[in-house]
């Protein structure tokens, strides 16, 4: 190549270089449409509906009932701020890469790939972390050695998101329906039964040496904040709906709809899962430590018998909704940043069906290895320190949309907005502040450390692949940064 086609096919753009792709390089990675706002709703509430399954109870042996109560209230601030942003953010950049297409519009190519990086962190782990419960809900059931239900149900539901994007949107919602289902009969069981007690929710012995620690917060308020990653678990994932922009029929009716929709559903439930499997069985104190809170509270409820192995259904129900969306939601984030070539382009080609196959089963495998990976190393409930790396990546990321949100509102005014956030500016500032608190806490549980400085690792090697390789490699088509690329132009102009 001369020197003047060289110039033509490359642009540079600060320290970054964007290079020209012919046109069968989006042929080549193309999504279907298919959903409308109540498929999109399911998808949100499936994605996150594990979390009153399995997750949240940790909060209770870090701060008691009380301590993770208040950080529920908290934490469900912060993701109400956080949705109401990304609905406006949704509509007005609507592609596939989600949080990623919002940062590089408002900080540039840099803080996206860090975006990029963290989501991916969030939907690799939580899988790998959702089937450590699956194993443990299952083992009641059949009981198989772990590895069989973490390799077979990453291959089967690997496999169905690999099938079509239809039919990965119909088990979401199938999903969603019966989880939703099984929780309203667990809360009227627990109430109707006798079994439940409020005099169970406060029996986590009191650490008095921790400042402000008393029956209500035993751990105080060390407690609380100690509780924030676990508070997240009854929310975490609500985020991932912008990943379906591309597939969504009608993204600047729907997606608004089907966020709001979904977190007023997640804010009932973790208020009704919180109060009422805590006061179960052995009450915080017991439901803490659980690795099946939920069929805990089934069997203080009808007790041992032949009726187990159906609890034990129902209850997997919640968890295997929230597998198979997580699993679409890291296939999109993938998908998006190896289009934009910040993550290797080959990743990104789509199959014949239209699903990013490649992304799909790239990020199982890496899920399912960290599982074994923390399994054999890390001491401690396994599903707990995969939980805190999760959550780890998740609010990095949220404190940065939050950020990206307040940006575009400043620098970017005449930006059209089909939908815009109730709450404005002050919304993205208080949704940013709590989640940089969120991020904070997740250092806080000595035994989980390793975990998130594991991620933290992680993070600064993924970026110097930027640095060294993917920023002279971006593509100047991909979907999000033409967008962006036009939007700086035209500010140029102006």
């Amino acid at each position: 190549m001369d020197t003047g086609q060289r110039e033509s096919s490359e642009r540079k753009v600060g320290s970054a270089t964007y290079r020209q792709v012919g046109e069968d390089y989006l042929a080549q990675r193309t999504l279907q449409k298919s959903a409308g706002w109540v498929m999109l709703w399911a998808l949100g509430v499936a994605a996150v509906i594990s979390g009153d399954f399995f997750g949240w109870n940790f909060g209770l042996a870090t701060g008691g009932f009380g301590g993770l109560l208040v950080a529920t209230v908290l934490m469900a601030i912060m993701y109400v701020c956080m949705v109401l942003c990304i609905a406006e953010l949704s509509t007005a950049l609507p592609y596939a890469g989600g949080f990623y297409a919002f940062t590089r519009s408002a900080m540039g190519p840099s803080m996206a790939f860090v975006n990029t990086v963290t989501d991916i962190v969030e939907y690799v782990v939580t899988p790998a972390v959702v089937v450590i419960s699956i194993a443990a809900y299952a083992d009641n059931i059949v009981d198989l050695p772990n590895w069989v239900w973490w390799v077979g149900f990453y291959a089967l539901f690997v496999g169905i998101n690999m099938w079509g994007t239809k039919l990965s949107f119909r088990v979401s919602f199938i999903a969603a329906i019966l989880s939703v289902g099984v929780l309203v009969f667990f809360y009227l069981a627990a109430i109707f039964s006798g079994a439940w007690s409020p005099d169970l929710l406060n029996n986590v012995p009191v650490d008095s040496s921790r400042a402000g620690a008393s029956t209500f917060l035993p751990l105080g308020w060390y407690g609380v904040l100690a509780s924030f990653p676990f508070a997240i678990w009854f929310y975490l994932a609500i985020e991932q709906l912008p990943l379906a922009a591309e597939e969504s029929n009608d993204i600047v009716k729907d997606m608004p709809k089907a966020l709001i929709w979904g977190i007023v559903t997640l804010l009932g439930f973790s208020v009704f899962t919180l109060v009422f499997n805590t006061g179960l069985a052995g009450g915080a104190a017991e439901v803490g430590s659980s690795l099946e809170p939920v069929m805990l509270g089934f069997r203080a409820i009808f007790g041992e018998g032949v009726g187990t192995t159906f609890l034990a259904v129902l209850a997997l129900i919640g968890l295997i909704a929230s597998f198979h969306a997580i699993i679409y939601a890291y296939g999109r984030v993938l998908f998006a940043g190896s289009r934009a070539g910040y993550l290797p382009r080959s990743i990104s080609v789509t199959s014949t069906r239209h699903t990013p196959a490649r992304a799909l089963l790239l990020g199982g495998v890496v899920g399912l290895g960290l599982a074994f990976l923390i399994d054999a190393f890390i001491d401690g409930p396994v599903g707990a320190a995969l939980l805190n790396m999760a959550v780890m990546g998740a609010v990095i990321s949220y404190a940065i949309v939050m950020i990206d949100f307040v940006v575009l509102r400043v620098r970017r005014p005449e930006m059209h907005r089909p939908y815009r956030s109730p709450l404005g500016i002050a919304g993205g500032v208080v949704g940013a502040v709590l989640a940089l608190l969120a991020l904070a806490s997740t250092m806080l549980i000595e035994a989980y450390r390793i975990a998130t400085i594991g991620t933290l690792i992680f993070i600064a090697a993924m970026f110097i692949y930027y640095l060294v390789y993917s920023r002279h490699h971006l593509v100047a088509q991909a979907p999000e940064e033409e967008a962006a690329l036009v939007r700086a132009a035209q500010a140029e102009l102006a």
